[in-house]
């Protein structure tokens, strides 16, 4: 299971997705960026920020 939280690329924001593919962790990310950062193009620099900071999800049950 894989795991981003916004905070670590956003300080303060408290949101976070998880999901079994990284290609939809990156997605609902890049939706998120839009919706609550106001971000209207999502960068290829700004997939690769939030590629590096994904990572295995701590107490997925």
């Amino acid at each position: 299971m894989k795991e981003f939280h916004c905070g670590s690329l956003v300080p303060g924001c408290d949101w976070h997705t998880r999901h079994e593919e990284e290609a939809e962790v990156i997605r609902r990310a890049a939706e998120h960026m839009r919706e609550a950062h106001g971000e209207t193009v999502i960068r290829e620099s700004m997939v690769e920020a939030i590629r590096s900071r994904i990572g295995e999800a701590r107490n997925a049950a």
